[in-house]
């Protein structure tokens, strides 16, 4: 039986004043760096529309891992370190 593809989608909401900076780093550095860690197939990287923008854009980032066992090795190698780097870049900022 073929293992089913598993999406790890993160939703974050990016204030308007570090939108350019935010994607930047997500697309030059963060995305790459999860990416790089073997556990993914692909990414999107997307803004959600007809939501309310009064404190930021929305945006997601789906991951595709191969199979549960792929994602689960992300979340106990990788994940909290990579996070930790997002949230040291982004502290001063309402980016979560």
């Amino acid at each position: 039986m073929k293992q089913t593809k598993v999406l790890y989608n993160v939703t974050v909401k990016v204030e308007h004043s570090v939108v350019k900076e935010w994607k930047e780093y997500m697309i030059q550095n963060h995305i790459l760096d999860v990416m790089n860690t073997g556990c993914f197939l692909e990414f999107k990287l997307t803004q959600l529309k007809y939501l309310d923008e009064t404190d930021g854009i929305t945006f997601a980032i789906q991951y595709i891992a191969k199979n549960q066992d792929q994602l689960d090795k992300y979340q106990r190698e990788f994940a909290m370190e990579l996070q930790r780097d997002h949230q040291i870049k982004f502290k001063d900022k309402n980016c979560g």
